[in-house]
C-alpha cells in the first residue's frame, strides 16, 4: 500500500470540515435567558476523486446526516458569552468502480461532536430580552465583534482496520474571529478560523496520520425582512492543511471553496426553520464535489 495512497484517504476525512463551518448569522447576539434548542437532517452528495493509484474510478459518496443543537448565552464580566453544542448522527455510502469491477461501502454511527465557547469583545454587551430589544432599536447601524474557541471531540464511528469512517479520532481544535456589522435590515458577517489537528496514531494499518494546520475564511450577505424571513448568501475558503504519514510529507495543500444559500422562516413567534443549500469542492488531484441540502428547525425559549 503506498504512502500516497494513505495520504489521499487521510485527506479525504476532512473534507467535509469547511463546508460545515458555513454559518451565517453566527455572532448575532442573544439575549440572557434564553435557550436554543435545534434538530436538523443534511443530505450530502457527489464525486470523490481518489489517487490514480488506488485504482478507483466513478466515486461518489452520499451521507445523511442528523443533528441536535443546544445555544446558551450567559453573562461574562459583563460581556455576552454563549455555549454551543453539536451532536450528530451520520450514515455514509461510497461506491464506484474498484479495478473495473463495481463496488461498494456503508458506514454508520456517531460523528464527531462539538463545543463551542463564545464572547462578545465589542457591541451589545449582556442584557435580558427586552433591554436588548429596546438597545438595537435605537441602533440599527451596530457593529458586533467576538472570539470563539470551538474543538471536536473524536468520538464519532471510527475503526481503524477501515480505510473510510465518518469519525476522525483526533480533536480538531478552532480559534475563531468574527465582526457583525448590521445596518438597517442588511447585515454583513466576516468568520476567519484556524483549524488545528492533533495526531491520529491508529490510522489504517498502524500509521501515524498528521495534518498541518488551515486556514478558514467565510462571508456572509444577509437580508432580514419585516415578516421575520431572512435570507443569505455564503462563501468560504480553506487553504493549507498538509498531510504526512509517519512524518513523510504529502505536498497535498488544499484549496477548498464553499458556496451557501440560506433560508430562514418564521414558524411563531419563537420557533423557525432553515433551509440551507451549500455547494463544496476541493481544487487538488484528490478530494470532493459535493452538495449539501438541510432542513433545520429552532425553538427559543
Amino acid at each position: 500500500m503506498t504512502l500516497r495512497f494513505l495520504l489521499a484517504l487521510g485527506l479525504l476525512v476532512s473534507l467535509p470540515v469547511l463546508a460545515q463551518e458555513i454559518e451565517p448569522r453566527r455572532w448575532t447576539p442573544l439575549p440572557l435567558g434564553t435557550q436554543v434548542v435545534g434538530v436538523g437532517y443534511g443530505h450530502s452528495f457527489g464525486d470523490v476523486a481518489f489517487d490514480p493509484a488506488l485504482q478507483i474510478e466513478g466515486a461518489q459518496a452520499q451521507i445523511n446526516t442528523v443533528g441536535a443543537s443546544y445555544v446558551v448565552p450567559f453573562n461574562a464580566f459583563g460581556k455576552l458569552a454563549r455555549f454551543d453544542t453539536l451532536l450528530p448522527y451520520q450514515t455514509g455510502r461510497w461506491e464506484g468502480l474498484l479495478q473495473g469491477n463495481p463496488a461498494s461501502t456503508e458506514r454508520s454511527g456517531l460523528g464527531d461532536p462539538q463545543f463551542r465557547l463564545s464572547l462578545n469583545i465589542a457591541g451589545t454587551p449582556a442584557m435580558d430580552g427586552a433591554t436588548m430589544r429596546k438597545h438595537l432599536a435605537t441602533q440599527p447601524v451596530n457593529t458586533q465583534v467576538g472570539i470563539a474557541l470551538a474543538v471536536s471531540v473524536p468520538l464519532g464511528q471510527y475503526d481503524k482496520t477501515r480505510l473510510l469512517n465518518l469519525g476522525r479520532n483526533r480533536y480538531t481544535v478552532q480559534p475563531q474571529f468574527g465582526i457583525l456589522h448590521n445596518r438597517g435590515l442588511w447585515s454583513y458577517e466576516l468568520t476567519g478560523s484556524a483549524f488545528v489537528f492533533t495526531d491520529n496514531k491508529a490510522f489504517y494499518n498502524g500509521n501515524t496520520f498528521s495534518q498541518k494546520t488551515l486556514l478558514g475564511l467565510q462571508a456572509h450577505i444577509i437580508r432580514r425582512f419585516n415578516t421575520g424571513h431572512w435570507l443569505s448568501a455564503s462563501y468560504g475558503q480553506g487553504l493549507g492543511g498538509e498531510s504526512s504519514v509517519n512524518g513523510v510529507a504529502s505536498d497535498d495543500d488544499t484549496e477548498n471553496r464553499a458556496y451557501a444559500l440560506s433560508l430562514g422562516i418564521p414558524l411563531a413567534k419563537k420557533q423557525s426553520i432553515k433551509v440551507v443549500f451549500i455547494h463544496s469542492e476541493t481544487h487538488r488531484y484528490t478530494g470532493a464535489d459535493l452538495q449539501t441540502v438541510a432542513l433545520a428547525w429552532s425553538i427559543l425559549y
